[in-house]
């Protein structure tokens, strides 16, 4: 078999593919290279510098909400509800709007949504390619926004930001596309490990939503962004939960089973709350004024329902705080989730910058603790803690809307540092997820882009070729013809209809059953050949064969690098042995072999 050392000795034409150069130079190919660890390098520098941006957009969100709501200079981030201006309260999201809005026309229209769809589209559509300017765009309109009272959290545009930095990078640098895609799943995930200082659950956000991919060489370079990030975050703010909560007991069996309905009725939540941000959005785009306008229009209802319910307003950290410890209860528990969501769905739905995560986290909160509360009137023997129901409802809701399952488990812990409640959200997040996907084929996050005709992968499985041998898939009866045979006579063979003369390609072997080369039916009748040639005069280059012991992955690499249809296979032994073909067809058969195992329902046994 054609081994990647013997590759490199190739000379490289300038007028071949990459893929077909990388063949010939002998990229390094293993799950984890050198070109892994220099990568990993990259990615601590996106880490490092994405959150050091964050720390910077925190400052810019503190200053311009000091300013928009109180008239004073500050940098710590307050809540606006703090504000005395009464009914002038609803034009200060309205400007920060009309703001927003002039910066999307006019410098990128990139910059609108909550930044994760973005990303994914950028991925799946345009090679993780990002405008630079969204680098510097994102953060800037998104303190504006969540400055001026907009009720979004400030994880999704630094995740948007930080998934930018990773992208411009890449394409600073000469990498791959799939190289770049690690690198910008590295940023995001570093931005949101720098906001909450989760980074196994920034991770696997990474993994669910961005990367559709689980190998070492894509893990690796997002976990040494994400602890960089941590480390950098730990430098500022030192480490401590991001959530403050009363530690709940560990629940009993019953309380337990109580989540699996929690957590469906979490889940229904979630659906009812992506077909209305959607709904929003269509209306909008009913509007007879040109989007640019829509963030102002939509800053109207934040402006009224913030005078309404002040503590509907900016990022609202707080309120999850409220929710998780049991501070707010009632009528003003169920106030605060009523005007969040409508405030978030409008702002959202109208076009503007700003993230997902915190305000479907205060919603969820807000519902979890309001549903363990009635629990715990209606069914006192169940006893169901409200503050892990307002846990496993924050966690629950992102698992139902995003299906981004293990990340949302993950984050709650992380969060909180409350491991007792990792049973619970379990079985609410698996609930609301199961939930989500029989009511709703795409989510909060694919919704926007699969409108766009852009496909999201929705399963992680293994390869199937990866582990299927091609021993066991090749054709074992093989017609080669030997070196020493004449054109003109292998020409008369073909055109007998003999039994093996219809194939297209075939393996040309020494007397010693050796593989000299590969010759198709259209080597042999070309007219610039001469029948008294002899078949050994007219094979090209090396052959390019397969192990019997390889796999079918290894196969598909060879056929796709050198566009070749068939490779004769060779004895596992090292004698160099002519076993059997392996064609394109083959490689179907198996594939159908693969489906029949997945797809069809076997009889049940005895």
């Amino acid at each position: 078999m054609r081994s990647e050392t013997h590759n490199a000795t190739l000379p490289v034409s300038p007028s071949l593919d990459p893929l077909t150069q990388a063949a010939h130079i002998g990229r390094d190919s293993r799950q984890v290279g050198t070109r892994t660890l220099g990568i990993c390098l990259v990615s601590i520098a996106v880490g490092l510098i994405a959150a050091i941006v964050a720390q910077g957009l925190l400052l810019l969100i503190g200053l311009i909400t000091h300013l928009s709501f109180l008239g004073s200079l500050g940098w710590t981030l307050i809540n606006p509800a703090q504000n005395r201006l009464g009914p002038w309260v609803i034009l200060v999201p309205v400007a920060g709007g009309l703001i927003v809005g002039l910066m999307a026309r006019y410098g990128s229209p990139a910059i609108r949504g909550h930044g994760i769809p973005e990303a994914m589209e950028q991925i799946l559509a345009n090679r993780s390619r990002i405008p630079p300017r969204v680098l510097l765009l994102k953060p800037l309109s998104a303190a504006i926004s969540i400055g001026t009272g907009g009720p979004f959290g400030a994880e999704g545009p630094i995740i948007a930001t930080g998934g930018a930095l990773g992208s411009v990078v890449g394409q600073r640098i000469q990498i791959s596309a799939n190289e770049r895609k690690i690198l910008l799943s590295a940023g995001a995930a570093a931005g949101m490990t720098a906001i909450f200082g989760t980074p196994l659950a920034a991770l696997l956000l990474a993994i669910e939503l961005l990367l559709f991919e689980f190998r070492p060489a894509s893990l690796l370079p997002v976990l040494a962004a994400c602890a960089t990030a941590a480390i950098t975050r730990g430098v500022f703010d030192g480490f401590h939960p991001f959530f403050v909560m009363p530690a709940p007991p560990w629940p009993a069996p019953g309380e337990m089973l109580a989540y699996i309905p929690l957590g469906a009725l979490i889940g229904l939540a979630a659906v009812l709350i992506t077909r209305s941000v959607y709904a929003v959005e269509d209306l909008f785009g009913h509007l007879p004024v040109h989007w640019m306008w829509w963030p102002a229009i939509g800053a109207v209802a934040v402006g009224l329902l913030g005078w309404w319910v002040p503590n509907s307003l900016g990022v609202g950290y707080g309120n999850i705080d409220g929710a998780l410890a049991g501070t707010l209860m009632g009528s003003t528990l169920l106030l605060l989730c009523i005007a969040k969501l409508l405030s978030w769905t409008i702002a959202l739905g109208s076009g503007t910058s700003g993230g997902t995560l915190a305000p479907l986290m205060t919603v969820g909160a807000c519902l979890g603790a309001m549903l363990g509360h009635a629990c715990h009137v209606l069914c006192p023997q169940v006893g169901l803690n409200a503050n892990l129901a307002a846990l496993v409802g924050m966690a629950a809701i992102f698992a139902g809307a995003s299906r981004a399952l293990f990340m949302s488990v993950l984050f709650a812990l992380e969060a909180t540092w409350q491991i007792s409640a990792l049973v619970p959200l379990l079985i609410g997040c698996g609930s609301a997820y199961l939930t989500s996907s029989l009511l709703m084929r795409q989510t909060i996050m694919t919704e926007k882009i699969a409108r766009r005709g852009v496909h999201v992968p929705n399963d992680y499985q293994a390869d199937s070729f990866a582990q299927a041998r091609v021993r066991d898939h090749a054709s074992k009866t093989v017609v080669a013809l030997t070196a020493t045979q004449s054109v003109g006579e292998v020409r008369n063979w073909l055109d007998s209809g003999n039994p093996g003369s219809n194939h297209q390609g075939y393996a040309v072997i020494e007397h010693t059953n050796h593989v000299i080369g590969v010759i198709t039916r259209k080597d042999i009748f070309s007219p610039r050949v001469s029948s008294e040639q002899r078949l050994a005069d007219i094979v090209r280059g090396d052959p390019v064969t397969i192990s019997s012991d390889a796999t079918l992955a290894e196969a598909m690499r060879l056929m796709a690098t050198w566009r070749i249809g068939r490779l004769p296979v060779l004895a596992a032994d090292g004698s160099g042995r002519l076993t059997g073909m392996l064609t394109r067809s083959d490689l179907l058969a198996a594939y159908r072999v693969h489906l029949s195992e997945h797809l069809a329902a076997e009889p049940p046994h005895g």
